[in-house]
């Protein structure tokens, strides 16, 4: 939550810096200092567009970027950064007067840039979700990995490990579904009833899960009996499975 919280404050303050770089881009006086503000502009702006929205990213660029391979300058590639250069618009051959007014290319350019910033609010949620979700996936991955390097020295660890990367998951599939869950802490057990009620899978799934809660608590209670080393596999085989088919 704070990072999406810092994530729209960020995204709040270039986009409230809107109408003074297009004050500044008014006046040929202003245009150093035009060039400071909007550079660190830029630089702030850039990363979020490359986050949020990269297949935009080089439109967003483009505003800015003198194309390399421009054979002249028009007002159609007449770019942001041409302007914190000091280049100044073709003149006509017979008036001398500029084919284009620069601040208003400017000015059109920067306006573009802030209609993309600004389209940006609708995908900071799903964008930190994807991203959140690709990382949780690969830590489970990771952490089943070592239940099973750990089964080599403990039996009961290794197992214990793989059922706290089920409770975790379900958890998180809880969340995700938004079902509320009355314990502050609840077992694998507290958690699967409420999933399968809410239709997020059917019986067979339950029951699978309730079998691995099972094994889990072999593992994780002292006073049982030793599991074996194939409850173990069993259990990380089925946490594997459960992670990779429940959302």
């Amino acid at each position: 939550m704070r990072v999406s919280e810092n994530i729209r404050s960020e995204l709040k303050n270039l986009i409230g810096g809107h109408s003074k770089l297009q004050k500044l881009a008014k006046d040929l006086k202003e245009y150093i200092e035009f060039g400071v503000v909007y550079q660190d502009w830029y630089s702030r702006a850039l990363k979020l567009v490359e986050a949020l929205a990269p297949e935009r990213l080089e439109e967003f660029i483009s505003y800015y970027r003198i194309d390399p391979k421009r054979k002249d300058t028009s007002y159609a590639s007449y770019v942001i950064q041409d302007y914190i250069k000091g280049v100044a618009a073709r003149r006509d051959i017979y008036t001398d007067e500029p084919l284009w007014d620069i601040h208003q290319a400017v000015m059109m350019r920067v306006l573009n840039q802030f209609q993309i910033l600004s389209s940006l609010s609708s995908r900071i949620d799903s964008v930190l979700q994807d991203v959140t979700g690709h990382l949780f996936a690969e830590i489970q991955d990771s952490e089943l990995q070592a239940a099973v390097q750990l089964k080599r020295i403990s039996k009961r660890a290794s197992g214990a490990l793989a059922g706290v990367v089920l409770e975790r998951h379900l958890q998180r599939a809880a969340a995700n579904h938004k079902i509320p869950i009355r314990k502050a802490s609840p077992t694998i057990a507290d958690l699967n009833d409420p999933l399968k009620q809410a239709g997020v899978y059917e019986l067979p799934m339950w029951r699978k899960i309730q079998l691995l809660a099972d094994l889990r608590n072999l593992c994780s209670h002292q006073k049982a009996d030793e599991p074996t080393g194939e409850q173990v596999d069993e259990l990380i085989a089925g946490v594997n499975s459960v992670i990779k088919s429940v959302f």
